[in-house]
């Protein structure tokens, strides 16, 4: 089943639907607020704030119950007591939002759409030190449990068909993230377009600094290269920006993420932990525009050891971005690279525990299927004879999607395993995954794979000798990364984007 959600919210039904980069400007566009109230929270609420917050926050917070009760045992919790919250904007206008508002934030009344812009998962170690922001575009091509393959952020949307509301939209778009991403949500944050415009505006201006000047019309952001302090409204169109720039909604990712390190550095400033009266309308501008699973005080509290220089950003892998044929046009999409994405996660988030103390089984005792991302013609079957040959039990190979990465895919309790191919795979990365039932070795485009054992009476390739007059050889640079998984910290001073 196949259903191109961008045609089925309630703007879609207005007719026909241009790619998505050809569209002109659309409502409210959002941002990040739901990540800006939260880490502002949390940061903020070190300073001594916690009983008086407590109750200006609950008063406003509406609790959802987005989260599924789940054992303390679960298998599937790849990265043990660390914890990922899932925060999301969404371009909804709440009622009662005046006309005033409206205009101050260049926008109109968007007819209740449900669509959700903005979908951070932000990572916290067990100890609340370190934390790492992953965006996921809106735009990603996903699918979509009891759905099919759309636009992830109309999952949302369709949780809260049939009577599902809030609630079931919080939980389907969890659930997608999570087969996604091969994370476990923890805890759940929304706010809309209008909470986050409130925040920024208690905050007071913000100071961001561009490599380049940019100006465009359809988000409105108008800045020279250099610093700028922006205010509420400024700040609105920089975090919306994707027109004019090189990539488009993943680059809009980067705008995010480098605004809220930078939003986190002025909340930590003595001038905001130590004003009683800005604290207050913060936290009643936060309040009144959150949903949340839980109690946002105690959420804070995980992070009342994080520093904005300890926060990395990051965006999930992608392969490009595309315009494919739907039923009612053309539709511009990203491509996720859903194969690599749960080990570029565990690259960031660290390899469960389970593996790092296992000890690599014998090659007679493990069972390895192997299937070919890598887009090359008989790598799986080659692959497949040299594993034999190295003493593996083999199953027969197959196909996979494209993927950049070769991993080691492997299911809980086979740790050992995994390790015994990971061995003979060197530069693969074992990943725990709940889609696989055995060990599975997935080859990427990378290249890396598997050779054949060295043979009785082989030689040793003799070294090369060095031409007298060739120059000195420089080391070879690993191709570089994409630039949309390219692992930033935006939270240090000085630091410039484009």
């Amino acid at each position: 089943m196949s259903i191109e959600p961008e045609q089925t919210t309630r703007r879609a039904r207005r007719g026909h639907v241009p790619p998505r980069h050809g569209r002109q400007k659309r409502g409210g566009g959002v941002v990040l607020p739901a990540i800006a109230g939260v880490l502002a929270m949390g940061l903020a609420l070190t300073g001594g704030y916690v009983a008086f917050a407590y109750t200006s926050l609950n008063n406003g917070v509406t609790k959802i119950d987005a989260i599924s009760p789940r054992s303390k045992d679960d298998g599937d919790d790849v990265d043990g007591q660390a914890q990922n919250i899932l925060l999301v904007g969404d371009d909804h206008r709440p009622d009662n939002a005046t006309p005033e508002e409206m205009a101050e934030l260049s926008t109109e009344s968007d007819g209740g759409a449900t669509n959700t812009d903005t979908m951070i998962v932000l990572h916290i170690n067990a100890d609340g030190t370190q934390a790492t922001m992953i965006s996921f575009p809106r735009d990603s091509y996903v699918s979509i449990p009891g759905v099919g393959k759309g636009k992830l952020n109309s999952a949302f949307y369709y949780g809260t068909l049939n009577g599902g509301g809030d609630t079931g939209g919080a939980k389907l778009l969890i659930q997608t993230i999570q087969d996604l991403s091969g994370l476990t949500i923890d805890h759940y944050v929304r706010v809309s377009l209008l909470g986050f415009y409130q925040v920024v505006k208690e905050l007071g201006p913000v100071e961001v600094c561009l490599n380049n000047p940019v100006k465009d019309p359809y988000s409105g952001v108008d800045l020279p290269a250099g610093t700028s302090e922006l205010d509420a409204k400024q700040a609105l169109s920089f975090v919306r920006q994707r027109h004019g720039l090189p990539n488009g909604d993943l680059d809009r990712n980067v705008r995010q993420q480098y605004f809220l390190s930078q939003e986190a550095r002025k909340v930590l400033s003595a001038g905001t932990l130590l004003n009683p009266i800005k604290m207050n309308n913060i936290l009643s501008a936060v309040g009144g525009s959150i949903q949340t699973d839980t109690d946002l005080v105690s959420l804070a509290t995980q992070m009342r050891n994080l520093r904005p220089g300890n926060i990395q950003s990051a965006t999930i892998p992608t392969l490009g971005t595309p315009t494919i044929s739907t039923r009612s046009g053309p539709l511009s999409i990203v491509e996720v690279d859903t194969v690599g994405l749960p080990a570029f996660v565990q690259g960031l988030v660290g390899e469960p525990e389970e593996y790092t103390k296992a000890t690599a089984a014998e090659p007679a005792a493990t069972t390895v299927t192997v299937l070919n991302g890598s887009g090359v013609s008989g790598a799986a079957a080659t692959a497949t004879a040299n594993l034999t040959a190295r003493g593996f039990q083999v199953g027969t190979p197959g196909s996979s999607d494209t993927t950049q990465k070769t991993q080691v895919q492997y299911p809980a309790g086979q740790e050992a395993q995994a390790k015994a191919v990971a061995a003979v795979v060197p530069g693969a990365v074992a990943v725990r995954s709940a889609s696989v039932t055995g060990v599975t070795l997935v080859l990427g485009s990378d290249g890396v794979t598997v050779t054949a054992p060295a043979t009785p009476g082989d030689a040793a390739p003799a070294p090369a000798e060095e031409s007298p007059t060739a120059e000195a050889s420089q080391p070879t640079e690993p191709e570089p990364a994409p630039s949309s998984t390219d692992v930033k910290n935006y939270g240090q001073e000085g630091v410039c984007i484009n």
